[in-house]
């Protein structure tokens, strides 16, 4: 299924749309995504045959699907923790920087809790106060779960991968530094996430889907020119049952908990760090790891960081180039107050 929830109220109206993002119809069995993770398995069957009479042309009050209608998938969430799959973007963090990596990131994934009360739709505007704040996108992967038990293997929590999606996971990069120096992590320097306007069940993305990663090329646009379109299931160290199985070690996961893969990122052939798109490499998901990878390799900085105005689209293609989660498509704007 391809799940939608449009703009309406808090937590969207839930909607399911057609395989071609081309018609869509409003959910009669549940009115919002997370009333239907919170009852999944009694839910789920009914939604399937909605979807299914939509695919068919057989549903009544079915309407053109428009992405700018819609909201994140949840529009707020229990919980949204992101992780930091690819150790190839942390490795080159710390190099461009002389610092060394220590070997349990290898072996013991990063993550960190986001605020979760307020997502941005996919074409919302992304509203910053200050430009020289370091505003930059961050492609990622996502995926939703049920009700997760604490002290779940990586094995037992595969099987509470419910959705998919996309995210852009905005940073306030020159707000990181003070931050991450008073040893209490990320807040101002992450303010709003956006997802795509599309959750799919696993079984939309075919073979794409190993279980554990998805094995797609993951597109980044900046002003209309491609950034990076990097494997989001090559050199991802930690897969998804991994990264959940981290988060609940502790506690157990809400119905409706969303899990982050981080920045997708992968290694040149070479094992070296990735190359442009220009130069025939698979590019970047975010700034920061361009300005790193020119650090590395020239010593000098010649990137920028996004200015009001930018606009960034994120999305991922099948193997036909039909759009299957929907774009997230967003301006960078001054904020103008409240």
């Amino acid at each position: 299924m391809k799940l939608a929830s449009l703009k309406q109220g808090r937590d969207g109206r839930l909607a399911l749309v057609t395989r071609d993002l081309s018609r869509a119809v409003l959910a009669q069995a549940v009115e919002t995504l997370q009333a239907a993770l919170d009852d999944w398995a009694a839910v789920a069957p009914k939604l399937v045959e909605e979807a299914a009479a939509l695919e068919d042309g057989h549903a009544a009050g079915a309407f053109t699907f428009e992405e700018n209608t819609c909201a994140s998938p949840l529009p707020r969430a229990h919980q949204w923790a992101d992780g930091s799959a690819y150790v190839n973007h942390v490795k080159l963090v710390r190099q461009a920087r002389g610092a060394d990596l220590p070997k349990s990131f290898w072996e013991d994934p990063l993550m960190y809790q986001g605020g979760s009360d307020a997502f941005l739709g996919p074409h919302d505007p992304v509203d910053v106060a200050e430009e020289d704040w370091g505003i930059d996108l961050e492609a990622e992967v996502a995926v939703v779960t049920d009700d997760v038990p604490m002290g779940v293997t990586a094995e037992q929590a595969a099987r509470h991968i419910k959705l998919v999606m996309l995210v852009n996971d905005v940073s306030l990069r020159n707000l990181i530094p003070g931050e991450l120096g008073k040893g209490f992590g990320f807040f101002q320097a992450k303010p709003s996430t956006a997802f795509s306007p599309l959750a799919l069940t696993p079984d939309e993305l075919g073979a794409a889907w190993d279980g554990g990663r998805l094995h797609l090329p993951l597109l980044s646009r900046v002003n209309g020119k491609v950034l990076g379109k990097p494997d989001a299931g090559e050199d991802m160290t930690f897969d998804f049952p991994t990264l959940i199985a981290h988060a609940a070690k502790t506690r157990p996961l809400t119905a409706g908990s969303i899990i982050g893969s981080g920045t997708v990122s992968n290694r040149d052939h070479d094992g070296g760090p990735g190359k442009p798109v220009a130069e025939g490499g698979r590019g970047y998901s975010c700034l920061a790891e361009v300005r790193m990878v020119e650090k590395i390799r020239t010593g000098e900085i010649a990137t920028d960081f996004l200015a009001f105005g930018d606009r960034v689209r994120i999305e991922m293609l099948d193997a036909d180039s039909q759009s299957l989660f929907g774009a997230i498509d967003q301006e960078v704007r001054r904020y103008a107050g409240p």
